[in-house]
């Protein structure tokens, strides 16, 4: 089921307090930074750095720049564009020798950790239609600092999503397993130690998608998707992805940037969440305080999410592999695909006591809101927010509310998963440098 290597692994920098909550080249006239030269060179502290810079002017920078590669991340900002390449020029372009072929820098100094490799395989003892089953025997058990690798990941229905089929076959594998999601889910994958209370910091390090890409809405009889009764016939959408370009052709005169992001992450759900299909078996559709199908686009690589523990063992389950998708999902998917590769890494915090999942990227923290009444998720994402500034930012919770009116962004994540979700977008940018280092998820 599993395969187990012995590798190096470099945990990312993170310096820890608890509150109790829950290369560089020019291309058609654009300023590039090649991905991989950018992820030799940088871990999260020295880009921290970079993104956190006294003399920022994002607005110039951004107008400049794009970072390009699977997740087009901003990675930059500095004075000037100019400035900013001046100063590590010399720095990239040994980089940028090693990326095309001459001998790699050495690395060794900055492998602080060792973990294991555990490579998850799909195939038919690994995975299950639309659902999350705490029943079945864990696949593989991981230790905290342990890197995780699923290549080759599943389609949705068990990988029959493929290229030409028609949406009335996908409506009827949605009508035959009621109660379910369309998703395939790989899992459990059990976390040693790992208790109720505790958090699990999920890295992600790699996120590969297929060459194509669908997205569809079922017909209106399904009832699925923010608008069915004005689409009774339900649609199909077959969409090729260059991943050199990172760019899905949707028409002939239309691409979209790809941004690929794992749609389902989670854990074993807590008791009464969520009404079970049976005894330890619950739905792959609705998300929850244990994480699960959140459909949070800014989970591409680089993030972090860290979710509460609620079972032993955690239990991780993931799939539904997204290659980009809008926020709000309106018609019910994202561009869905596989994965060629997916990999993460996961550290084990003891006894934090999460009441809900918390998101970081390398510019944002992001807390969520959950709840079939999406004025509800839009409190709960709100109150969220304001708990982990009064909490990390030393702020009163009053100033947290004004600081996110004015400075904050509410998002609609998903409308289409019974429990609807809201995700608050925290800029790190708001905060003096000093005061960013301080404030920490866990």
């Amino acid at each position: 089921m599993s395969e187990v290597r012995d590798e190096l692994t470099e945990p990312t920098q993170h310096l820890h307090s608890c509150g109790n909550l829950f290369g560089c080249g020019d291309e058609q006239g654009t300023g590039i930074i090649r991905e991989d030269i950018k992820d030799a060179a940088l871990n999260r502290r020295s880009a921290d750095r970079l993104l956190h810079m006294d003399e920022v002017d994002q607005e110039i920078l951004d107008g400049y720049l794009s970072a390009r590669g699977r997740a087009r991340r901003r990675l930059l900002r500095a004075s000037t564009f100019m400035g900013a390449l001046a100063a590590v020029q010399p720095w990239f372009s040994k980089l940028a020798s090693a990326a095309n072929g001459a001998a790699p820098a050495p690395t060794g100094s900055r492998r602080t950790g060792h973990g294991k490799l555990h490579v998850i395989q799909c195939e038919k003892k690994t995975v299950q239609l639309g659902v999350f089953d705490t029943n079945l025997t864990p696949i593989a058990t991981v230790e905290s600092g342990d890197t995780i690798s699923f290549p080759n990941t599943w389609t949705h229905f068990l990988n029959e999503l493929q290229p030409g089929v028609p949406v009335e076959k996908l409506a009827q594998w949605r009508r035959d397993n009621p109660g379910k999601g369309p998703h395939t889910i790989i899992g459990p994958i059990a976390v040693k130690g790992a208790e109720p209370g505790d958090v699990l910091e999920v890295r992600y390090e790699k996120l590969e998608p297929l060459t194509w890409g669908a997205t569809f809405n079922n017909p209106s009889s399904l009832e699925t998707g923010l608008l069915p009764q004005d689409f009774p016939q339900g649609q199909v959408k077959y969409l090729k992805l260059d991943l050199h370009r990172m760019r899905g052709e949707f028409a002939a005169n239309i691409s979209v940037p790809l941004k690929p992001f794992q749609g389902t992450l989670g854990l074993a759900p807590p008791d009464g969440w969520y009404p079970p299909l049976s005894a330890g078996v619950t739905s792959s559709v609705p998300p929850g305080p244990h994480a699960g199908n959140t459909d949070l686009n800014e989970m591409s690589e680089g993030s972090t999410m860290f979710i509460p523990v609620w079972k032993p063992g955690a239990l991780i389950f993931t799939g539904d592999s997204h290659a980009v998708q809008g926020d709000g999902e309106i018609n019910l998917t994202a561009l869905e695909t596989g994965m060629k590769e997916m990999r993460i890494q996961v550290v084990l915090h003891k006894q934090k006591n999460f009441a809900w999942p918390i998101a970081e990227t390398p510019t944002h923290w992001i807390t969520l809101g959950l709840d079939k009444d999406l004025n509800k998720a839009m409190t709960l994402a709100a109150r969220n927010a304001i708990k982990f500034l009064s909490t990390r930012a030393k702020m009163t919770e009053l100033d947290a509310y004004g600081l996110l009116s004015i400075a904050g962004s509410f998002r609609v994540t998903q409308v289409v998963d019974i429990v609807r979700g809201v995700h608050a977008m925290i800029p790190k940018s708001l905060f003096a440098y000093a005061l960013r280092r301080q404030i920490t998820v866990v």
